[in-house]
């Protein structure tokens, strides 16, 4: 991603685009904002990406690091990119088997 998008974290489930326009838009232009949404509620999943028109208004934005909106303390951090389809795997513990199944 470009040094004029953020990623912001620690949302309320109940958080709308309208609130994150509200809280950055005294920055600067936003050109786009994408609320991250549970599939199957359509409900917020805590975080989104706010991307600025320019890198110097996403760089005043970082300053609501820490800052509260809706009684949570928001994560305001450059966005990084990943590829796409690119998760990272889960550290599981594996699974240990024993073998009384012929009892």
């Amino acid at each position: 991603m470009q040094k004029r998008t953020l990623y912001i974290g620690n949302l309320t489930y109940t958080a709308v685009e309208e609130d994150l326009e509200q809280a950055f838009e005294s920055f600067g232009v936003i050109e786009d904002i994408k609320l991250m949404r549970d599939r199957e509620t359509g409900r917020s999943r805590g975080f989104a990406f706010i991307t600025f028109e320019k890198e110097t208004e996403a760089e005043a934005a970082r300053a609501m690091d820490g800052k509260e909106v809706a009684g949570r303390p928001l994560r305001v951090n450059e966005a990084r990119h990943r590829e796409s389809g690119q998760r990272t795997p889960a550290k599981r513990k594996p699974k240990v088997f024993n073998n009384n199944f012929n009892r």
